[in-house]
């Protein structure tokens, strides 16, 4: 799933060499945490958030098929 978080956001950025996805684990959640160039945040967040909103539906519905728990997080 990292994988294809990291693909995604690279893909959407004018910058893909600054794209890092982290993952960590909480409470029987997995929760990444992607950092873009500064920049690239809008390209990453959309307007009004819809294209963080699409990414966070689309990596939920990757999980709920591996029977798991995720959330996406955009870092500053």
């Amino acid at each position: 799933m990292k994988e294809l978080l990291t693909y995604i956001a690279k893909s959407l950025v004018d910058n893909p060499g600054e794209v890092t996805v982290t993952e960590r684990e909480t409470e029987g959640e997995t929760v990444f945490e992607v950092r873009v160039a500064e920049g690239d945040m809008g390209k990453i967040i959309g307007r009004q958030g819809r294209i963080v909103k699409e990414i966070r539906i689309l990596m939920r519905a990757v999980a709920q098929r591996q029977g798991k728990s995720v959330s996406v997080e955009i870092m500053d």
